[in-house]
């Protein structure tokens, strides 16, 4: 007899990417497959139950991916945030260190209402520098952020730990130990 699939199941390991001693947890796989997906999807809403949503946030890339189906599930807007240079209209960017160096994402200005509540959305939260990035221009445009949901957290990199610090609500569906 076979044994229900978990989420980390449909979760590839891809050793040594992208540079030597990276254990890169690879959700395409989970994408690709439809029972792997709505599990995902079913249980990142199951972390916000009951609470009023009125945008979804992405972060760029596979953030999209994840809170355009929850939106969609949620029958509710979605906002994308992208690298500095991607969206047409007017934005609001906000900095952030990377590594080595710093980036920045952008927001359109209209992209969120004073007051609506927004839940964030994104496939991995590792040292938290992009999430907080996002929390802070959903802020800067009166948006509260109720929350904030990823497939997979990377604990030793203290990103949820950061977030929390901030009072938010994080959910992480998986946690995968190392870098």
């Amino acid at each position: 007899m076979s044994r229900t699939k978990t989420l980390t199941d449909y979760i590839r390991t891809i050793p040594d990417f992208p540079e030597p001693g990276i254990m890169f947890r690879d959700v395409t796989t989970l994408f690709g497959d439809p029972r792997g997906f709505r599990m995902a999807i079913d249980q990142l809403l199951h972390g916000f139950a009951g609470i009023r949503i009125d945008k979804v946030a992405g972060l760029e890339a596979r953030g999209f991916i994840l809170g355009g189906a929850v939106a969609h599930q949620l029958s509710t807007g979605f906002v994308p945030i992208r690298k500095k240079g991607k969206l047409p209209g007017k934005t609001l960017e906000q900095a952030y260190q990377l590594e080595y160096g710093e980036a920045i994402m952008e927001i359109h200005e209209d992209a969120i209402a004073p007051g609506e509540t927004v839940l964030l959305v994104d496939d991995l939260i590792a040292t938290g520098g992009t999430a907080e990035a996002g929390v802070s221009l959903i802020e800067r445009l009166g948006g509260k952020v109720i929350g904030c949901g990823f497939v997979i957290d990377l604990p030793d990199l203290g990103g949820r730990a950061r977030l929390e610090a901030m009072g938010l609500d994080v959910h992480a569906l998986s946690s995968f130990g190392g870098h």
